[in-house]
């Protein structure tokens, strides 16, 4: 199958990458044009190709495709971070990731990449005031993703959510830049207040599979919180954490832990007890 490539700009790397992994891609697996044409050669920059999928994966019978990627065509021309945090949370997929060897995957097939890419359209649209489209955004990518992320939480750059399943997000959640987290992780609260009621989650930190993080908590920079864990109490930043209920265990044993992804409680470099 002849591919007939748009332009692509040169001032953007990942674009320029994504759009050459996609030509590649047509080239070994023809039957597969349709997809990556419509979803990536079609269009000239990350930003149309990120309003497309949006709009092509949450489409429904209550609201159309047209409509939704209006929608997402708008806040990507009005909001440029919507786009520059999605190029960090690719490049942090593909670094962090063993599954993931080209940029194009998250962008078509990683529902944690997508959902969150929703979500910050959904975010975007909290913050104008525009409540009941974020609303309907977030049941959408729980429907779609299993990915259930109030619009009202704050997520920095550089996010990976691995597998995707099953994670929940608070209301007055923030995360922070390059946190890496598994399926099954819930930040949320402890019972029905309605103020400032869900965690904190510092730069660097690597939530394991099925972690739990209730209340109104921090969880400091580059600490790790192993698999099954339910958090209840503050974590000082670079220790390790483990059990239910959760309790240091020894230092975070890296640098970077959400980087390394290395969930053993002997840590990175050996130095955990």
């Amino acid at each position: 199958m002849a591919v007939s490539p748009s332009p692509v700009t040169s001032v953007d790397p990942v674009w320029h990458r994504i759009h050459s992994e996609a030509i590649d891609a047509v080239a070994s697996e023809p039957l597969m044009g349709g997809l990556v044409h419509s979803g990536i050669l079609h269009h000239k920059s990350l930003e149309s190709a990120l309003a497309h999928r949006f709009a092509m994966k949450l489409a429904s019978a209550e609201m159309s495709e047209q409509i939704l990627r209006e929608l997402a065509d708008d806040a990507m021309e009005r909001e440029p971070d919507l786009a520059a945090a999605a190029r960090a949370d690719l490049v942090a997929i593909l670094d962090r990731d063993p599954a993931c060897h080209r940029l194009l995957q998250p962008l078509l097939f990683f529902k944690g990449f997508q959902a969150i890419q929703a979500y910050r359209l959904g975010h975007w649209l909290w913050q104008q005031g525009r409540r009941d489209m974020a609303y309907f955004i977030q049941m959408r990518v729980s429907e779609v993703f299993g990915v259930d992320i109030h619009p009202g939480a704050q997520l920095g750059r550089g996010v990976m959510i691995d597998h995707a399943h099953s994670v929940v997000i608070g209301e007055t959640a923030i995360v922070g830049d390059n946190v890496s987290m598994l399926h099954s992780v819930t930040l949320g609260g402890t019972g029905k207040e309605d103020d400032d009621r869900h965690p904190k989650i510092e730069n660097g930190v690597l939530i394991g599979a099925g972690a739990k993080v209730l209340g109104n908590i921090t969880v400091g920079h580059c600490s790790r919180i192993a698999a099954g864990s339910v958090v209840l109490e503050a974590v000082p930043p670079m220790k390790t954490v483990a059990g239910v209920p959760a309790r240091i265990v020894g230092e975070a044993g890296c640098a970077q832990p959400s980087l390394t992804m290395d969930q053993l409680l002997n840590g990175c470099n050996g130095t955990q007890k």
